[in-house]
């Protein structure tokens, strides 16, 4: 992908949810804020993690999944980007990925209402937090292989979902391979949220020297779990250029492009990168790509 970064700027526009059970609601829900978003002068658009259902009942979550050729969802999706003539980043849907698998899967919707690319979630979410809260995506879910650079008018977009974020050799490996903007919809725990959230995405901003894009999900859902919203923007330079709060809404930004190639002069740490050998308790190095 060209290293050549783009000038001017670009209004990005997050959307933050609190979706629930009944997928035709979310779709509603959805539709209205991607609308205040267009409206609003947004070219690129980013709704959450899983946009149009949050359930944690398997069976109930493997009745109501499609498979993407003939998700319903997905259609109504599409053609909204199509009507506003917009690049809809859906943060992510449940799509069936097999008879007894899903995929947690994001999608990039073009202008002309067509998928240009998707990327389902690398990293499983499975852990027992200190309030009581277990989650165990990989019950659900088959998690995804690769990993995905899209092209963008302005640059290349880097994709992962929520819980990839706390993997930063991820975004590394996107920022190497072209990406200008890194993607990270989430459904981030309340707890979590308010302990690393805001930290986690100024750093992997900063380590790849990307425009970071959190649209988040927000609230007490239905299932009764909570999620922790405040939706950011982050520039290369870690800034925190918009923010959310807890409540259903869209934020904007203005991200100046020129940015990204001066941060990458002022700091050139992603030419910077060695191989080296690791050597632990006195056994065998290792060698390691950084």
């Amino acid at each position: 992908m060209s290293r050549v970064f783009s000038s001017g700027s670009l209004r990005v526009g997050l959307v933050q949810m609190c979706s629930g059970r009944d997928i035709a609601r979310n779709l509603r829900d959805a539709a209205a804020l991607v609308r205040e978003a267009a409206d609003g002068g947004a070219s690129y658009v980013q709704t959450p993690e899983m946009t149009t259902l949050m359930e944690v009942d398997r069976e109930r979550l493997s009745a109501l999944a499609e498979p993407e050729s003939a998700n319903a969802a997905l259609g109504e999706l599409s053609e909204l980007a199509r009507e506003l003539a917009i690049w809809l980043h859906i943060g992510s849907m449940v799509v069936k990925a097999s008879p007894d698998k899903l995929a947690n899967r994001s999608f990039l919707i073009s202008p002309k209402g067509e998928v240009a690319a998707r990327y389902d979630k690398i990293h499983m979410f499975d852990v027992d937090l200190p309030n009581g809260e277990v989650y165990r995506e990989s019950a659900s879910y088959t998690p995804g292989t690769k990993a995905v650079v899209a092209a963008l008018p302005w640059g290349g977009l880097g994709f992962s979902i929520c819980y990839d974020l706390r993997f930063p050799y991820l975004y590394r490996a996107l920022a190497q391979a072209g990406a200008s903007f890194l993607a990270v919809p989430a459904a981030f725990t309340r707890l979590t949220g308010e302990a690393h959230w805001v930290t986690l995405l100024r750093a992997r901003a900063i380590e790849a020297q990307c425009f970071v894009f959190a649209a988040a999900q927000s609230g007490q859902h239905e299932h009764g779990r909570e999620t922790f919203g405040h939706s950011l923007v982050v520039s290369p330079w870690g800034q925190v250029l918009a923010e959310g709060g807890v409540h259903p809404s869209v934020i904007f930004a203005d991200v100046d492009l020129s940015m990204i190639g001066d941060v990458r002069s002022r700091v050139p740490s992603l030419r910077h990168d060695r191989t080296f050998t690791i050597e632990a308790d006195g056994k065998a190095a290792q060698e390691v790509a950084s």
